[in-house]
């Protein structure tokens, strides 16, 4: 696919791209949980600036990590713009993580500070800077700062993500990435400034980082998000309540949420899904029941979305649609999605890691054929990372961890679909020795260790894994005893 993606300019901040010069009194974010609290652009670029400058005075450098470790909340959201304006860089973690995974992330990224909301389980630390809530309370009374004179190729965040090597990877992003996501205003969102758009994922995740935050502020249009208990029947209530014209989300719980009575409301004009494979019958419900689109894409933690349906691409269902203006993506020999590496959306590369590989360009992992129209029809991934909810993991992460019980001798985990639109992670273990392992005591053995989006929700006991010649395990021969 042909086309050429504008050059960022030379200096560039993410947080500033978001926030600065927006009209002051506008209405850029409702949090909404037992009570709801509206800022305007004029108040959130207070805060943000205000933040960004005690993290300054605290000790915060440009190019220091900081690790978020918080709940679902406005602090959270604020302390990852706070830490961009600053110049350094934030991890937004999940807080589904184990103190295990956080004390992994720490020493992967070296990170120097961790902003903590009081309620999640710490690792020990040493030679970190503890925020505390009271901490962050008195920083966000600081004197206003500035942004930090950042370019477009400085980095701007960090995210870890599953690797094919099992331990989690750190992908870090240059500010320029917030100028790579202009194809999908267009090609995806259909996003403007008359935008209500409400995202029903967790800040820690990119996706609604990404398009339930920055998109709305760099568009001057109104984010909506939700911090309360999970409930499938509140969306209905807040498209309601709060005038939403664009919903995003993913298939499980677009699926969830039509189940428990969702049926949109007159101002609603469509819907954007991500993170997983949308199936047909949820487009077609959804179509039916609320009388708009539901405009899919294809993307990842390297580059965000870049394949897409939206109002200027017609849906095919079974399809997550076409290239977006200005991308360069083309199939390689084997059948892989890669993208051209001048593609400013494009990360800059994994924490630790030198070697680029292929400097042209960049191999996703995804396989797929193009259509004669452009179209993209995807057959997976070529790594065998899994997919979980839309959290991609590795299936040796979760292995190593079932490898540690003293009773399994083998183990082979992979995605299992139990539906036309729903997956899990299933476990395949040879026991050690003849009795038949504890269920659930290993399913607690395993919760202890990983994030619960990480953990099986299937086991099942088998005689022998479906190995090669060499003894190579093969993953997708794993079958239902």
């Amino acid at each position: 696919m042909n086309g050429t993606a504008a050059h960022p300019p030379p200096q560039l901040n993410l947080a500033r791209h978001c926030l600065s010069g927006k009209p002051p009194e506008k209405t850029a974010l409702i949090v909404a949980a037992a009570s709801v609290g509206r800022w305007s652009y004029g108040a959130l670029e207070d805060a943000v600036l205000r933040l960004a400058e005690g993290l300054r005075r605290e000790g915060l450098e440009p190019g220091d990590r900081l690790l978020i470790r918080m709940g679902n909340s406005l602090d959270y959201a604020l302390a990852f713009f706070a830490a961009n304006a600053a110049g350094a860089i934030p991890i937004p973690a999940s807080p589904m993580l184990t103190t295990r995974e956080v004390a992994g992330l720490l020493a992967s990224s070296g990170a120097r500070f961790l902003a903590w909301d009081g309620l999640l389980a710490l690792p020990e630390v040493t030679d970190v800077r503890l925020l505390t809530p009271p901490d962050i309370a008195r920083l966000k009374t600081s004197p206003r700062g500035d942004y930090a004179a950042t370019a477009a190729d400085d980095p701007a965040y960090l995210i870890y993500t599953s690797g094919t090597s099992g331990a989690p990877k750190g992908v870090l992003h240059g500010q320029r990435a917030i100028w790579g996501r202009r194809p999908m205003y267009a090609g995806w969102s259909g996003l403007g400034t008359g935008d209500v758009l409400l995202h029903t994922g967790a800040l820690n995740w990119t996706y609604t980082l990404g398009v339930g935050l920055c998109d709305p502020f760099v568009n001057a249009a109104t984010a909506v998000v939700y911090t309360g208990p999970p409930d499938p029947s509140v969306w209905q209530r807040l498209v309601h309540d709060h005038g939403v014209t664009i919903m995003a989300s993913v298939p499980g719980l677009y699926r969830q949420s039509l189940r428990a009575g969702f049926h949109g409301a007159p101002g609603l004009r469509h819907g954007l899904s991500a993170g997983e494979a949308l199936a047909p019958s949820i487009l077609t419900q959804w179509r039916d029941t609320t009388g708009c689109d539901l405009y899919e894409a294809l993307g990842m933690s390297e580059i965000s979305t870049y394949i897409s349906s939206g109002p200027s691409v017609p849906v095919r269902p079974g399809s997550p649609g076409r290239p977006q203006q200005g991308r360069r993506v083309r199939l390689l020999a084997d059948g892989e999605l890669a993208v051209h590496r001048s593609d400013p959306g494009l990360f800059l590369g994994y924490w630790g890691e030198h070697d680029p590989g292929d400097r042209e360009w960049f191999a996703t992992g995804d396989t797929a054929e193009i259509d004669a129209d452009g179209y993209v029809w995807y057959h997976g991934r070529s790594d065998e990372l899994m997919n979980a909810g839309g959290f991609r993991v590795s299936p040796l992460e979760v292995e190593s961890i079932l490898l540690q019980h003293p009773a399994v001798a083998e183990a082979g985990v992979r995605e299992w679909a139990v539906s036309d639109s729903a997956s899990i992670i299933a476990a395949f273990i040879v026991p050690q020795g003849t009795a038949t392992p504890d269920e659930t005591a290993i399913q607690a053995f395993v919760r202890e260790r990983l994030a619960a989006y990480k953990c099986p929700r299937q086991i099942w006991f088998v005689p022998a894994l479906p190995r090669t010649a060499n003894g190579k395990l093969i993953r997708k021969a794993l079958e239902k005893p």
